[in-house]
This record gives C-alpha cells, sequence and structure tokens, in this order.
C-alpha cells in the first residue's frame, strides 16, 4: 500500500496517446485513484519486459502499460511489438509467483481521457481483490 492507503501501481504510458489521455483525464477533472505513478516513454512498444519485472521488485502492486490504439502508432507497429512482448512476459511472470492479473496492457487515446480514468479505477479495484504484494512475499 502507498500512502494514499491504496495499492501500489505503476503506470508506463505511452507519450503520444496514453500520457496524453492522462492529462486530459487531470484537465477535464475527472477522478481517477492518486497511487498510480506514472512513467512517460516514448512508445508502449519501447517498455523492456525488465521494466516490468523491475517494479514488481523494488515494490509495485500492478503495472498499467497504456499505448495507443492498434494502427494508431506513432511510430508505426510499436504498440504490436508491445502486445507481442507481454503476451510472453505473462506467464514469466505466473512462473516467479505473480499473478499475471497484476499486469495490464490497454489502448487509450489522446482524447480517451473518461477511458483513461475508469481503466485505472478498475486496474486499482482488481489489485485490490488481489491484495498487496508483500503480504504474498
Amino acid at each position: 500500500m502507498d500512502m494514499n492507503g491504496g495499492p501500489k501501481i505503476v503506470g508506463f504510458l505511452c507519450n503520444w496517446c496514453s500520457y496524453a489521455g492522462a492529462d486530459m483525464a487531470g484537465t477535464s477533472r475527472m477522478s481517477y485513484p492518486a497511487n498510480i505513478r506514472i512513467i512517460r516513454v516514448p512508445c508502449s512498444g519501447r517498455v523492456d519486459p525488465l521494466l516490468v519485472v523491475k517494479s514488481f521488485q523494488q515494490g509495485a502492486d500492478g503495472v498499467l502499460v497504456a499505448g495507443c490504439h492498434p494502427g494508431d502508432c506513432h511510430y508505426s507497429e510499436g504498440n504490436y511489438y508491445a502486445r507481442r512482448r507481454f503476451a510472453l512476459l505473462r506467464p514469466l511472470l505466473d512462473f516467479v509467483g505473480i499473478e499475471q492479473e497484476r499486469l495490464r496492457l490497454e489502448w487509450v487515446s489522446s482524447t480517451e481521457g473518461k477511458k483513461f480514468s475508469q481503466v485505472v479505477s478498475s486496474f486499482q479495484k482488481e489489485i485490490e481483490r488481489l491484495g498487496s504484494r508483500e503480504n504474498h512475499g
């Protein structure tokens, strides 16, 4: 749990779409959990699976990776790389004892502030249901 009382969530957000969607949610005064720590990345395809594993090692209860919708990537196909990479990472997480549900990959465009708010809120509820990783070793 972080100092806001909720689970620790790390969010890797693509600069061109998802980060702008988060910004729209904030400027439109849409509420979403304050316990997400956002890291802006150039593209969801640039999120190395080792960054996800390192986030869990450093105490994250959940990791959200958000990027442009497939077909709308600023770098043409970065989100396709992200989708493939995370399809392979999920079984690895299971193997090391981290529930697959603690990693979420979402597509959020720059105009979808409401969707970003809903994604973060539903992800927090899922992580709360799973409980803190501190309690699981």
